[in-house]
């Protein structure tokens, strides 16, 4: 079968063996995959990554209770006997495999094997398109699994990019009063109700806060520049969620931490069916965020065009 192969920095379209399932998992036929920043940075080298990326997609089931159905499924598949497993979080199986990321083939290519137990069946009313943000908008709702929110509490995202509007509309489904902290002004139309776009507020050259309002302060750019600018907003008693990774390693004063009790706090993944929800509901404007999409035959292609400045979300076809 085709599938998007990346290897010592480059990024071919090769024919790959086609995956075979075990007792207890599916096999999925793709039918269309997101480009994330977690697939960009492994194009880079990131992890030593070498193999198939891709973990954002939606396919059809073959096989199992949902044969035939639309399908997405959760990345995280754990070894299904341990403590962690057997109370119900695969996410953090000190055995697990990650779709896409480690140890297991991802979703850029024409089939794929997940856990059965991984699978959730896709809406009628959910286009495929928007099923393909089920993953990130999944990461995004985890934020308000792990904070309590206070209802019209102010909120601080950082980063416009596409994971920063997500949880933006995580947040404010959970009734926080949201600001969203970017470069973009015209993606303020992207937000939810209510929410407001800044621009300024974290950048290098930015003066410091009259006032600390922000009880909690979301990290969405990825950047390890952005953290300790972020950290003066946030009032004492906060929390500051950390939503991305980055490639080069955070400088920090861990001091106001200490003295101001800041909680800094670490959030992945999350459930699925939530954002499956949240998608059917139509309040998400994920059909604004699609900038280009490609065939599989180009996904080296889809790439390098989600790496350029400003552009939000790639689509690559693999039906």
């Amino acid at each position: 079968m085709r599938a998007l192969v990346l290897r010592d920095g480059r990024a071919t379209v090769e024919s790959v063996a086609r995956p075979v399932p075990a007792d207890d998992e599916t096999l999925v036929e793709v039918r269309c995959v997101g480009v994330c920043a977690t697939d960009l940075a492994l194009a880079k080298g990131y992890m030593g990554f070498a193999g198939v990326p891709g973990h954002e997609f939606v396919g059809v089931a073959r096989g199992g209770p949902l044969d035939g159905r639309r399908v997405v499924g959760e990345i995280n598949a754990g070894c299904g006997t341990c403590a962690r497993c057997r109370a119900g979080d695969p996410r953090h199986c000190e055995a697990r495999t990650v779709l896409g990321i480690f140890r297991r083939p991802g979703a850029f290519a024409e089939a794929l094997a997940l856990p059965t137990r991984n699978l959730l069946a896709v809406p009628d009313d959910v286009p495929d398109e928007a099923a393909v943000f089920t993953e990130p908008l999944a990461a995004a709702l985890q934020i308000p699994s792990q904070v309590a929110i206070v209802p019209g509490a102010p909120a601080l995202v950082a980063g416009d990019g596409r994971l920063g509007i997500l949880c933006a509309h995580a947040l404010a489904e959970a009734g926080a009063e949201v600001t969203l902290a970017g470069r973009h002004p015209e993606r303020a139309s992207l937000l939810p109700a209510g929410a407001r776009l800044v621009t300024g507020l974290l950048e290098s050259d930015a003066p410091p806060p009259a006032e600390r309002v922000y009880g909690l302060a979301v990290e969405a750019t990825g950047r390890a520049d952005v953290l300790p600018r972020l950290l003066p907003h946030v009032r004492p008693g906060g929390t500051i969620v950390l939503k991305t990774t980055t490639e080069r390693p955070v400088t920090l004063d861990l001091a106001p931490l200490v003295v101001d009790e800041i909680t800094l706090l670490g959030s992945r993944c999350g459930r699925f069916a939530p954002a499956l929800a949240l998608l059917a509901s139509g309040r998400v404007p994920w059909s604004a965020m699609v900038a280009d999409r490609f065939p599989l035959e180009q996904a080296p292609r889809a790439l390098q065009r989600a790496a350029e400045p400003g552009v939000l979300k790639v689509l690559v076809d693999v039906r």
